[in-house]
């Protein structure tokens, strides 16, 4: 038997760009071991009522709530213009 090949997928937000940082567990003896901190992603299917079409992306959590506060095509805009300056 062939072994099953999974493709990785990267855990990183698709609109922030938010990804695992690196840190350490820490014992009450104050041992140190080398732990992951990973970003909260859902995938999340948005309608942009401007564009009239919906969109799904791999989100993090808080990006989330930014995007409830503003609404998705100002959160677009916005990062636009970051990237353009």
């Amino acid at each position: 038997m062939h072994p099953k090949i999974f493709e990785a997928m990267a855990r990183v937000c698709d609109l922030s760009g938010k990804r695992p940082v690196s840190g350490n567990y820490v014992s009450h003896s104050n041992r140190k071991t080398k732990r992951k901190f990973l970003p909260n992603l859902q995938k999340k299917r948005f309608f942009v009522p401007e564009l009239d079409q919906w969109i799904e992306l791999r989100v993090a959590t808080s990006t989330l709530r930014t995007i409830n506060k503003k609404g998705i095509f100002q959160y677009l805009k916005e990062l636009d213009k970051k990237a353009t300056l």
